[in-house]
């Protein structure tokens, strides 16, 4: 089994002291760990994936993926209360669309990631 220590003890403390001035609160660090739970779910990547294409209602999401109207708005509810999406409402129908840029933009990086290792 492959070690992950030091194989001396020692402290490069020019490391850590560079590193400790930039170190965000445990409070924003556990925010910003919450947010990527939210991108940890199969069915909300493919939503927001969708979501990058086009601003789409329930009924659209449901179809396009194959699920339950039920099913997609159970995790678009996720994706709203982590602020990852918007609404627009129009007469009785309410439009899904991503909040801004910087959701869009982490999908891209994950995907770009995922499929240059494959």
């Amino acid at each position: 089994m492959e070690e992950y220590n030091c194989e001396e003890c020692g402290v490069h403390e020019d490391i850590v002291a560079k590193v400790s001035k930039v170190m965000p609160d445990e409070s924003v660090l556990y925010d910003a760990a919450e947010l990527l739970k939210v991108f940890g779910d199969s069915t909300r990547i493919r939503i927001i994936f969708v979501l990058c294409q086009s601003e789409m209602c329930v009924c659209d999401i449901a179809k396009l993926l194959g699920m339950t109207q039920s099913a997609i708005s159970h995790q678009l509810r996720v994706l709203k209360q982590a602020r990852l999406v918007n609404t627009r409402r129009d007469g009785k129908t309410i439009y899904y669309s991503l909040c801004d840029a910087h959701v869009q933009k982490i999908f891209y990086c994950a995907m770009e990631h995922v499929m240059e290792h494959e």
